[in-house]
């Protein structure tokens, strides 16, 4: 039987990338006869990027064997490390050590030299990074660059850059793995590399972001990814993660009806994705914003599923049990979750919520122990970030040690960071802190200030525990604001709260309009506001009159 040609309208699907189109032009003109061997490559990569997995790995095999047919070894290779490729990324390593060794039989015996050498020292890379021995992957990765580079191939330069770069931060050497990482997304967002490979890219440096906290690199090229996915509306795999990742983005710069839309929405897109996405971060997300919500039975479902994936559920679970007064249990679960925190950067998402814990269960030294640790994280990545949860968290443990004014020190400037990165619950969070610092160091004006600023933001984003907390503590200021104004003072406060203007309660209380005028300055100081309009509601509001 003769190859069947390959149809006109397939070039044109493939122009405007609609892999689903391609997949079902292909597939029906090689169930009228075989497709050739370029041809079965291209309905393997339509395969793949339409989420079919199990047809992927049959065509790259298709193709495999077509080529050697035709006698041609090193496209034969060439299908070997997409096949492997898949295989590696999904976990079958014994699958993908054989196909290796066949791809290596195969070159040795061509004796010829050529870029697929490179693309299997790159397999061989991304093999060891999974295993866990990064010099050595790095090492790999590095030999596949220099083939890459002699042949001048894009697909196999991007590769290996990016595998290199993802060694690097590994090997705690993050500025020069991100430096990498950046110049390869330089060739990705040209258009100069295959959708495979550039989808592979986008998720690598994503990841690489999260992984040492640059929160504004993430946002950059998950806001990128999400364009390159926009322009592919057949694309499957990739579109998933770039939800996940958007909802956490999201989610940190205040966004929380959105984000909660876009977390349901990921769920449900990686629950019905033929690649079957493993939906465990989306899920975690999603606990995320439930907990912070203070939507408990939600966050614990939303938990319990992706732990049932395979993602951890801390330290949600953890801030969640603290949050509903188990204390103890809280304790004994972020102790746990930090023991089996392997690397630096998984303990790093693991100690702000093992100080916070440790804090309310009145354990300050471990609580000090973990936010220096926390601290030398922070300094080694260089993250911004992280720099900030850091000093909240060295601040609440000078805070709590009794040492307000290094604590406002600290505080202070995690609020400046988190304004600068967009984050207005955290820098809430901390200014919080700030106002009960100020509280214990007797700056009862400036506690009141910031627990009203964050009182604010709370009641704006839908943090209900924390707006409750905000608020118990603005009616103890209250309280004390009471306190501190004189007899008098609190005598005028009552006229002008009922509408009086000075001359009225000059006359009232038998003084001149310039005193009343003087107790109203007070009392403006001492409550934090700056009108008589404002000072009517506060005393209204905390029950001052």
């Amino acid at each position: 039987m003769n190859p069947a040609p390959e149809p006109r309208s397939a070039e044109e699907a493939w122009a405007r990338h609609a892999w689903g189109d391609v997949f079902e032009i292909l597939s029906e003109a090689d169930r009228h006869g075989p497709l050739p061997p370029d041809g079965l490559e291209r309905l393997a990569l339509a395969a793949h990027l339409t989420g079919r997995r199990p047809e992927s790995g049959d065509l790259w095999t298709r193709a495999h064997h077509a080529w050697l047919t035709r006698g041609d070894v090193q496209r034969a290779v060439h299908c070997v490390f997409w096949l492997g490729l898949d295989l590696v990324l999904s976990g079958e390593w014994s699958r993908a050590a054989g196909w290796m060794a066949r791809a290596r039989r195969l070159l040795d015996a061509e004796r010829t030299d050529c870029v697929e050498e490179g693309y299997l020292l790159a397999l061989q890379g991304l093999q060891s990074y999974f295993a866990g021995d990064s010099a050595h992957a790095e090492d790999l990765s590095g030999q596949a660059l220099a083939f890459a580079t002699r042949f001048g191939d894009a697909d196999l330069m991007n590769f290996s850059m990016v595998s290199v770069g993802e060694c690097l931060i590994r090997l705690g050497r993050p500025s020069e793995g991100i430096r990498l990482l950046d110049e390869a997304m330089v060739a990705v967002t040209a258009g100069e590399v295959s959708p495979i490979v550039s989808g592979l890219a986008y998720c690598a440096v994503i990841a690489a972001c999260h992984e040492v906290f640059d929160l504004r690199r993430a946002r950059e090229w998950t806001a990128e990814l999400s364009r390159w996915c926009s322009a592919q509306q057949q694309l499957v795999p990739y579109r998933g993660i770039c939800l996940a990742h958007r909802v956490e983005i999201m989610r940190l710069h205040g966004d929380w009806a959105d984000a909660l839309d876009e977390a349901d929405r990921a769920c449900r897109w990686m629950r019905s994705a033929p690649a079957a996405e493993s939906a465990d971060a989306a899920y975690y997300q999603l606990g995320e914003l439930h907990r912070v919500r203070g939507e408990y039975e939600e966050a614990q479902r939303a938990y319990g599923e992706a732990s049932r994936l395979g993602h951890t559920a801390q330290p949600g679970i953890a801030l969640s049990l603290l949050a509903t007064g188990e204390v103890e249990a809280a304790e004994a679960a972020i102790r746990t979750a930090l023991d089996a925190a392997g690397d630096r950067n998984a303990r790093c998402r693991i100690l702000p919520a093992y100080v916070e814990v440790m804090l309310a269960a009145a354990k300050v030294e471990d609580a000090r122990t973990a936010a220096q640790e926390l601290a030398g994280a922070a300094e080694a990545l260089d993250s911004p970030l992280l720099g900030a949860v850091a000093g909240r968290a060295r601040g609440a443990v000078l805070a709590a040690s009794g040492e307000a004014r290094g604590a406002q020190a600290l505080l202070g400037r995690a609020v400046a960071t988190f304004r600068e990165l967009d984050a207005p619950y955290e820098a809430a969070r901390t200014r919080l802190l700030i106002g009960l610092s100020c509280r214990e160091s007797g700056d009862e004006v400036t506690a009141r200030l910031e627990i009203e600023a964050a009182t604010a933001v709370f009641r704006a984003l839908g943090a209900a525990p924390d707006l409750v907390r905000a608020e118990e503590l603005a009616l103890k200021a209250a309280g004390r604001a009471a306190g501190l104004l004189t007899a008098r003072e609190r005598e005028v406060l009552r006229h002008v709260a009922v509408g009086k203007s000075n001359r009225a309660v000059a006359d009232d209380l038998f003084l001149s309009e310039k005193t009343v005028a003087r107790h109203l300055g007070n009392i403006f100081t001492k409550l934090g506001v700056a009108s008589r309009s404002a000072a009517t509601a506060y005393a209204h509001r905390h029950g001052l009159v």
